[in-house]
C-alpha cells in the first residue's frame, strides 16, 4: 500500500517537472489578467479591448473575471477595459513584450457616461459554453451577499440550503481558497462564493452539484477598513409557539461586532488584510419533556435554560509579489468558540448539560507561478490545528427514558480532542490552441489524538413493553397485561421499589430498565490517515459555441483495502443557436461523473476504541440492580455482554454515479433561466448494521456469542432524481438568484435495519433527496430615499421521518429501529395490547407476527417550512470625496493597475487561463474604495466616509417551522412536533431556540 502511494506521489512530481521545459520553448508575448469590482470580486461580461500592432483584439471576462491573449506582437498597446455601471478605464503606450499580466480594478461611475458597450459586455447572465459558466451555478458577488447573514453559522446554513440535495446527506463540500474543512471566514473578508460550479471537472472530488467554493479579498494598495456592532435582545424578538411555561421571555442576547483593516505593506509589492470578529450570545436551550414528580405522577416540563456561548476570530492574509512571475498569498485564521450547558434541551433534562469548547487555527499559503505565456502552477499548502473539549459537572449514570426525558449527568464525560491536518495541493493549467489542460494532485494527512471517557458514568435505557396496568394508587393490578409506554415502565418500576418488590418480582410485572450500558478502559485512541488524488482534465472547445470537457481523477486513502477508485468526467455545452459572430442565447448541457466519498478517520477509531481490549462496552439486557451501578469487575466476569465495533475488511469507498442535462437561456441583457435535470445513483454507502444479530426464528448467533458486533458496510445505495430551474436577475441596482428543485430520492443505508437479514426492507424515503419541493430566493430592491431591500426566501416542503414501535430490538442491540404492521381495521375495532391508532395513518400492530409485512421506513412526513429573512439598510455618505476616476487620461485610473511583468492572475482558488480557471485572488491589486462599499452593506455613495445603517429579521413572517413529529408509538408525544427546525432547510437539523422571530440592529462604518 505504502508503495502504492510512493510511487503515484513520485509520478506526480515528476509531471511537475515537465513545466520548466515547457517555459524554455515560449517567448511569444502574451497579455492576460484578472478584472474586479470595488471589493475584489471578479466581474464577469467586462470587454477588454487591445489596440496596437496589428488589427484591434477583444476579450470578454469569464465568470472568473480572467481574460487571456495568449499571442501578441510585442509592442506598445492601448488598453481599454468596459464594464455597465463602473468607470471605463484606459492605459496607453502600455508596453508587452513577454508574458504581461494586467490586472484592473474597477471603480463606481461617479457621473453619466456614454460608452458604446457591446453586448458581450453584459452581466453575468450571459450564456456560453465555458464549463465553469454553467446555469445551475449560483454566483455570489458582494451584492448578492447582501442579502445573507453575517453570522457564520447562519451564513454556512444559508449556504447548504442553496447547494441543494444534490451532495447527499453530509450536506455541500465548503471549500476556502482552494482548500477543504474549517470555519468559514469573516463575511467582510468574502469577495465571491461560487455554489454547484463547473460540476463535472476532474480537480474536484466530491459531486459538484453540492459544492461550495468561497474565496476572500486580497489587499489593497490604499488603506481602507470597516467596523461593525449588531445587537439584538429578547425584546426584539417573539417566542417559539411550544414555550409556554411563562408569561416573560427568556433571556436573550446576541452581541456581535467586528472590525476589518486592509492597506499595503510596501506599495506594489505586499499588502495585508485583517479581520477580527467577537459574537456573544445567550441563547437559550428549549426543554420539552415529561418526567414523574414526587408522587410518581406524570408531570410536563416546558423549560427554557440558558446556554451562553461566545465566538472570537481573528484572520489575517499577506499577498506577496515574489518577482515578476511568481505571486505568494498567506493567510491564518484562529476561531475559538466556547459553548456553555450543550446537550441539554428536547427530552434532556437540566442535569445532562455540559460545557464544551473548541478551536481552530489554520495556516494556509497559495504560492502561484507563470510558467510562460499559457502556462500557470499553483501551489498549496495547508496546516489544521483543531482542539475541542467536554466538561461534565456530575458523575451519576444517566436514566434515559424513551421519548420522555433523560436525566442524571451527560455521558460525553470530560473527553477531548486534538487534531492536526496537512493538505498539499498542486495544479498546472496549460492553454494549447482550443485546448485548456489541467492536472495536479492534492495529498491530505491527518493524525487524529482523542481522548473520550463516553459513557464512564453509565447509562440505563427504559423502552415500551407489555405489563401490568398501574391503579389509582400506583399499585399493579394482577392479571392484568396492557401496552406499556417507556414512561410507564419506569413508573411501574419506581412504584414496586418504593414498596419493597425484589428486583425479579419488578421484572415479572414488566418493570425494570431494558438495558445498562457501561463505558470503561483506556480513554486515548490514536488513528492516523493518508489521502491522494490525482487528476487529469482537459477543456476543448472543439467551435466557437461547442466545449467538450473531459477527464479523469484517481484517489485512495489509507485504512481501508480499495485502491480502484478512478473516477472519469464528461461533460458538453453546446451553444445551439450561435451563428457567424453572434453569441448563442441558448446552451445545452450535458454531463456524467463518477464522485467518491473517503470513510472517516472516526471510523476506524471507533473500530480501534471499542475492540474489547482499548475499551470495554457493556451492555446488559433486563438488569436487575437499577438504579445502582455494578462494579467493573463485575460486569468484566461476563465478557460477552459487550458492543464492539468493526469496519468491515473489504470495505470499499463510497461512490455515486452523477448524471445531468440542462439548458440555459438569456432571455434578455438582464435575464437568464437555466432547467437542470439531476440523476444520482449510490452504491457502496456506508451502512451500519448488527453483524452478530442472531439468525431470524433462532438463537443461532454468526459469531457463536452474544457479543454485539455493529459493524460499518460499504453495501447502502441510494438513487435521487432532481429536477430544478434557476432565474437570474442582474439590472441595474436590482438582482435576484435562486433556485426551484424537485426531487424524488430512496435509499436504504439510515441507521441501524430493523431486520439485518432483511436489508431490502430498508429501501425507502431518504430523508434528504425525498424532500420533494425547495425554493430558495435572494433579491435586491431599491427603495425611496436611498434605502436597500434585500430578502433571501427559503421553503421546502416536509422531510420524512421513520415510525417505531419504540420496544426493544429481538436482537439485543439495545436500540429500537422495529416497525410496526398497518391493520385495515376501524379506528373503534383498534384495541388490544398491541394495537395503536394513530389519525393520518390507521391501526398500527406494534408486534406483529413473524413475516407480516411492516410499513416502509421514513413512511411519516413532516410539516412544511417557510422561512423569509430580511435586510433592510440605508447608507449615509460624509468627508471629502473618495477616488472618483482619473484625472490624467495617460494614468492608469484608481484601481487600474500597472504591469506587473509575469504577474500571476490568480491567487488562491485556481486561476489560470479561460475557459476553466478558477476565481482568482492575485497579488497586491490596485486601489478602489473600500470593500463593501456599493456591495455588501447596502448603496455606495462617493464620500471618503460611509456609515450604514441596518436591520436584519430572521424569519420576518414569525412563521413557526415546526420539526418532524415524533415517530416512536410507545411515546406520549407520539405525531407531535417538539420543537422548531433549526435554520434554514430541510437538513438543517431541530433547533432548541426558545425564539421564533429574531430582529437584529447593525451600524457599520467603511472608510
Amino acid at each position: 500500500m505504502k508503495t502504492l502511494f510512493l510511487s503515484l506521489v513520485a509520478l506526480y512530481l515528476a509531471a511537475l517537472g515537465r513545466p520548466s521545459a515547457l517555459q524554455a520553448q515560449s517567448a511569444a508575448a502574451s497579455l492576460r489578467g484578472t478584472v474586479t469590482d470595488p471589493s475584489g470580486a471578479s466581474v464577469q461580461g467586462a470587454l477588454v479591448q487591445l489596440r496596437g500592432p496589428g488589427a484591434e483584439q477583444r476579450r470578454t471576462t469569464d465568470a472568473t473575471g480572467q481574460y487571456s491573449f495568449p499571442a501578441l506582437t510585442a509592442g506598445k498597446y492601448t488598453v481599454r477595459v468596459i464594464a455597465k455601471g463602473f468607470t471605463a478605464g484606459q492605459r496607453q503606450n502600455f508596453e508587452i513584450g513577454g508574458a504581461t499580466v494586467f490586472d484592473y480594478q474597477l471603480t463606481i461611475e461617479a457621473q453619466s457616461q456614454v460608452i458604446n458597450v457591446d453586448d458581450e459586455a453584459n452581466s453575468r447572465t450571459a450564456v456560453n459554453t465555458d464549463p465553469t459558466s454553467n446555469g445551475g451555478a449560483i454566483v455570489l458577488g458582494q451584492k448578492e451577499l447582501q442579502a445573507l447573514s453575517d453570522d457564520p453559522d447562519e451564513l454556512s446554513q444559508q449556504l447548504q440550503a442553496m447547494a441543494g440535495p444534490g451532495a447527499g446527506p453530509e450536506g455541500g463540500q465548503i471549500f476556502i481558497d482552494g482548500f477543504t474543512g474549517g470555519n468559514l471566514p469573516p463575511k467582510s473578508s468574502i469577495r465571491e462564493i461560487r455554489i454547484n460550479s463547473n460540476p463535472f471537472s476532474a480537480e474536484y472530488d466530491r459531486q459538484g452539484f453540492g459544492r461550495i467554493e468561497i474565496f476572500t479579498k486580497p489587499g489593497t494598495d490604499s488603506f481602507h477598513g470597516q467596523a461593525f456592532f449588531q445587537y439584538n435582545d429578547q425584546y426584539l424578538n417573539s417566542r417559539s409557539p411550544l414555550y409556554t411555561q411563562s408569561s416573560s421571555l427568556p433571556p436573550y442576547k446576541n452581541l456581535f461586532y467586528g472590525a476589518n483593516l486592509t492597506g499595503p505593506i510596501k506599495k506594489g509589492k505586499a499588502s495585508f488584510t485583517l479581520d477580527f470578529e467577537h459574537r456573544d450570545i445567550t441563547e437559550n436551550a428549549f426543554i420539552l419533556a415529561t418526567n414523574l414528580n414526587s408522587s410518581l405522577l406524570p408531570q410536563s416540563i416546558n423549560a427554557a435554560l440558558l446556554t451562553p456561548q461566545t465566538r472570537t476570530s481573528v484572520t489575517p492574509r499577506v499577498d506577496y509579489a515574489i518577482n515578476a512571475n511568481n505571486t505568494l498569498v498567506v493567510r491564518f485564521q484562529d476561531v475559538e468558540i466556547n459553548l456553555d450547558n450543550q446537550g441539554a434541551g428536547s427530552f434532556n433534562l437540566a442535569s445532562t448539560a455540559y460545557n464544551a469548547s473548541q478551536t481552530e487555527r489554520t495556516l494556509q499559503a497559495t504560492e502561484t507561478a507563470v510558467l510562460g505565456p499559457s502556462l500557470i502552477n499553483e501551489f498549496r499548502f495547508q496546516y489544521m490545528r483543531t482542539t475541542t473539549g467536554d466538561t461534565v459537572s456530575g458523575t451519576a449514570p444517566s436514566i434515559q427514558v424513551t421519548d420522555a426525558f433523560t436525566s442524571g449527568s451527560s455521558t460525553v464525560g470530560d473527553s477531548h480532542n486534538l487534531t492536526n491536518k496537512l493538505e498539499f495541493n498542486n495544479m498546472s493549467t496549460l492553454t494549447h490552441k482550443a485546448h485548456t489542460f489541467k492536472w495536479g494532485g492534492r495529498v491530505r494527512q491527518s493524525f487524529n489524538n482523542d481522548t473520550a471517557l463516553t459513557n464512564f458514568n453509565g447509562a440505563f435505557t427504559f423502552l415500551g413493553g407489555q405489563g401490568e396496568q398501574l391503579g389509582t394508587n400506583n399499585q399493579p393490578i394482577a392479571g392484568t397485561s396492557v401496552s406499556l409506554t417507556a414512561l410507564q415502565v419506569y413508573q411501574l418500576t419506581l412504584a414496586l421499589q418504593q414498596d419493597g418488590y425484589t428486583s425479579q418480582q419488578i421484572r415479572a410485572a414488566g418493570g425494570g430498565a431494558s438495558f445498562f450500558s457501561l463505558n470503561t478502559g483506556t480513554p486515548l485512541t490514536r488513528i492516523d490517515q493518508f489521502d491522494i488524488g490525482v487528476f487529469f482534465n482537459d477543456d476543448w472547445r472543439i467551435r466557437p459555441n461547442l466545449t467538450l470537457s473531459y477527464g479523469l481523477r484517481y484517489e485512495a486513502q489509507t485504512n481501508i483495502r480499495d485502491f480502484g477508485d478512478w473516477a472519469p468526467r464528461f461533460g458538453v455545452a453546446w451553444g445551439i443557436d450561435a451563428h457567424g459572430g453572434k453569441a448563442a442565447k441558448t446552451v445545452l448541457r450535458a454531463g456524467f461523473g463518477i464522485f467518491y466519498d473517503r470513510l472517516a478517520d472516526t471510523n476506524t477509531l471507533n473500530s480501534i476504541r471499542y475492540n474489547g481490549v482499548t475499551q470495554q462496552s457493556y451492555l446488559i439486557a433486563d438488569p436487575n440492580f437499577f438504579p445502582n451501578v455494578p462494579s467493573i469487575s463485575s460486569l468484566a466476569g461476563n465478557p460477552q455482554s459487550q458492543t464492539l465495533q468493526l469496519v468491515d475488511k473489504n470495505f470499499v469507498a463510497p461512490r455515486n454515479y452523477q448524471t445531468n442535462l440542462g439548458v440555459d437561456r438569456q432571455v434578455t441583457k438582464s435575464v437568464r433561466l437555466s432547467a437542470n435535470y439531476i440523476n444520482g445513483r449510490g452504491v457502496h454507502l456506508l451502512r451500519t448494521v448488527d453483524a452478530n444479530a442472531p439468525y431470524p426464528g433462532t438463537s443461532i448467533y454468526p459469531y457463536g456469542d452474544q457479543t454485539v458486533r455493529i459493524a460499518s458496510e460499504s453495501v447502502g445505495f441510494s438513487r435521487t432524481n432532481q429536477f430544478s430551474i434557476q432565474p437570474t436577475v442582474n439590472y441595474k441596482r436590482v438582482f435576484l438568484f435562486g433556485f426551484y428543485t424537485l426531487s424524488y430520492g430512496k435509499d436504504d443505508n439510515e441507521g441501524l435495519p430493523a431486520n439485518p437479514y432483511n436489508l431490502r426492507a430498508e429501501w425507502g424515503p431518504s430523508s434528504f433527496g425525498d424532500v420533494r419541493h425547495r425554493a430558495v430566493m435572494g433579491t435586491g430592491i431599491p427603495l425611496p430615499f436611498r434605502f436597500q431591500a434585500t430578502p433571501f426566501f427559503n421553503v421546502s416542503s416536509g422531510t420524512p421521518y421513520n415510525i417505531t414501535t419504540g420496544l426493544p430490538d429481538p436482537d439485543g442491540d439495545g436500540s429500537a429501529v422495529q416497525r410496526p404492521a398497518l391493520v385495515d381495521v376501524a379506528a373503534s375495532s383498534c384495541t388490544g395490547n398491541s394495537l395503536k391508532y394513530a389519525p393520518g395513518f390507521g391501526c398500527f400492530n406494534l408486534n406483529p407476527a413473524p413475516g407480516t409485512p411492516t410499513i416502509q421506513r421514513n413512511a411519516g412526513r413532516g410539516p412544511a417550512a417557510v422561512n423569509l429573512s430580511l435586510r433592510l439598510s440605508r447608507t449615509w455618505g460624509f468627508g471629502n470625496l473618495g477616488e472618483s476616476g482619473p484625472a490624467d487620461k495617460d494614468a492608469p485610473p484608481p484601481g487600474m493597475g500597472g504591469a506587473r511583468g509575469g504577474g500571476p492572475p490568480g491567487g488562491p482558488g485556481g486561476g489560470g487561463p479561460p475557459p476553466g480557471g478558477g476565481p482568482g485572488g492575485g497579488g497586491p491589486p490596485g486601489g478602489g474604495p473600500p470593500p463593501g462599499i456599493g456591495g455588501i452593506f447596502g448603496a455606495s455613495t462617493p464620500k471618503r466616509y460611509n456609515l450604514s445603517l441596518s436591520m436584519e429579521a430572521m424569519n420576518i413572517l414569525n412563521h413557526p417551522n415546526f420539526a418532524a413529529p415524533n415517530g416512536d408509538l410507545s411515546s406520549p408525544f407520539f405525531g407531535q412536533s417538539l420543537s422548531l427546525q433549526g435554520g434554514f432547510g430541510p437538513q438543517a437539523g431541530a433547533g432548541t431556540s426558545t425564539y421564533l422571530r429574531k430582529i437584529s440592529l447593525q451600524l457599520r462604518l467603511t472608510f
